[in-house]
C-alpha cells in the first residue's frame, strides 16, 4: 500500500472508515467478531489509517476499534471525532465543541479505543455557539499535553477553515468527496492546498450507491437511513442509475470493479488525498485496497470527471443544516 502525507501526517493512501461496523447502514447481520476480522484484514493490507467516532453507536465503534487494534497500536493511525454528544446532559446528537466539552470527550474516547494518544482528533460539525478559535486552542492545549498529535475538522467551511489554522496548523479536513459528490472541487480543495491541508474523503463510494450492487431502493432494509437520502428516492434514484453505469463501462476496460475504479479516480485526483472507505466484510476491504495499484488513463479520468453530476442533495434537511458551505 502506497502512503501519502495528509498536512504532515503520514497515512496510507487508501484508509478504512469503521462507522457502518457499529449498524448505521443495516447491511445483513454482521458481528463484532467479523468487523475485527476486516480491521485486521485491512492492516494485514497495509492500510494504517482507522476512522471512528464517539458518536457512531454512541460510543460502542470507538470500544470495538480499541479492541481490534489491541497489541497493534503502532500498526495504526488512529483517527476519532468530538463535538455530536454534548457531556454537560444534553447527551448524543447535540453539537458541543465548548473546550469543556472536548476535554470531556478526549477522555471518554482515550479510554474506549484503550490508547494514550489520538493520532488526528476531529471536530465532528462546527458548533456555532463555541467560537472555532476557543475550540482550536483547546485542542492545541491537548497536543501539548500529549493526548492528540494532530487537529482536524469535519464538513467545516472556508472561513472556519481558515480562522482554525490560524489558531494551531489543521492536519486534515474530512467531507463527503466522490464521483457523485464533487462540491469541494470548487472552492474547498484549492483552499487546503493553499494552507497545506490534507484532504479526507468519506463516502467515497456514495453511500455504497457507486458499488453497482445497489440497484432498486426496494434492496434497502426499512431501518436503513439512506431511505431518507434524497440520492436514494425516487427519480433521483433512477437518474444517478446512469452515473453507475458509466463507471461500470470503465470499470469493464481495465478488468476491475466500479469501487476499484470509483476509488482509483478519487485517488487521482491529487498525492494529498487519502479516501476512507467504509465497510465491515472483509472481501469488501480487499476490495478496496485492490483499487491502490489501479491506474486509469488519461481518457478514462476525463470520461469520469465529464459525468452527469448527482441528482439530489447529499444528505436530507437535517443533516445539510449542520454543514457549513
Amino acid at each position: 500500500m502506497k502512503h501519502i502525507s495528509i498536512g504532515g501526517l503520514d497515512v496510507s493512501r487508501i484508509g478504512l472508515g469503521a462507522m457502518s461496523m457499529s449498524g448505521y447502514y443495516n447491511i445483513g447481520a454482521g458481528s463484532d467478531a467479523e468487523s475485527i476480522r476486516t480491521i485486521h484484514r485491512a492492516l494485514e493490507l497495509g492500510v494504517t489509517h482507522i476512522d471512528t467516532a464517539e458518536i457512531y453507536g454512541p460510543f460502542v465503534n470507538e470500544e470495538l476499534v480499541g479492541k481490534a487494534i489491541k497489541g497493534r497500536r503502532d500498526q495504526v493511525v488512529l483517527a476519532t471525532k468530538f463535538g455530536l454528544v454534548s457531556h454537560a446532559g444534553g447527551g448524543p446528537g447535540i453539537i458541543d465543541s465548548s473546550p469543556a466539552n472536548v476535554r470531556a470527550a478526549v477522555e471518554g474516547s482515550l479510554k474506549r479505543l484503550g490508547t494514550e494518544y489520538i493520532d488526528l482528533y476531529y471536530q465532528h460539525r462546527v458548533d456555532p455557539k463555541t467560537p472555532i478559535e476557543d475550540t482550536v486552542g483547546v485542542l492545541a492545549e491537548l497536543v501539548a499535553e500529549g493526548k492528540i498529535r494532530h487537529i482536524g475538522l469535519s464538513e467545516a467551511g472556508p472561513g472556519t477553515i481558515r480562522r482554525a489554522h490560524a489558531v494551531h496548523p489543521v492536519t486534515a479536513l474530512q467531507t463527503e468527496y466522490s464521483l457523485w459528490s464533487r462540491d469541494p472541487e470548487d472552492k474547498l480543495l484549492p483552499l487546503l492546498r493553499e494552507l497545506g491541508i490534507g484532504f479526507v474523503p468519506y463516502s467515497p463510494l456514495g453511500h455504497g450507491f457507486l458499488t453497482g450492487e445497489i440497484k432498486s431502493p426496494e434492496q434497502l432494509s426499512d431501518d436503513d437511513w439512506r431511505k431518507t437520502n434524497p440520492r436514494f428516492i425516487g427519480e433521483n434514484f433512477l437518474r444517478n442509475l446512469r452515473i453507475v453505469d458509466e463507471v461500470k463501462a470503465v470499470a469493464a476496460e481495465v478488468n476491475a470493479t466500479p469501487a476499484q475504479v470509483a476509488l482509483a479516480w478519487l485517488l487521482a485526483q491529487g498525492d494529498d488525498i487519502a479516501p476512507i472507505p467504509g465497510t465491515k466484510r472483509v472481501a469488501r476491504v480487499e476490495e478496496n485496497t485492490a483499487a491502490d495499484q489501479l491506474a486509469l488513463n488519461a481518457k478514462q479520468i476525463e470520461r469520469l470527471n465529464n459525468l452527469t453530476p448527482a441528482a439530489g442533495e447529499r444528505h436530507n434537511e437535517g443533516n445539510m443544516s449542520v454543514i457549513e458551505r
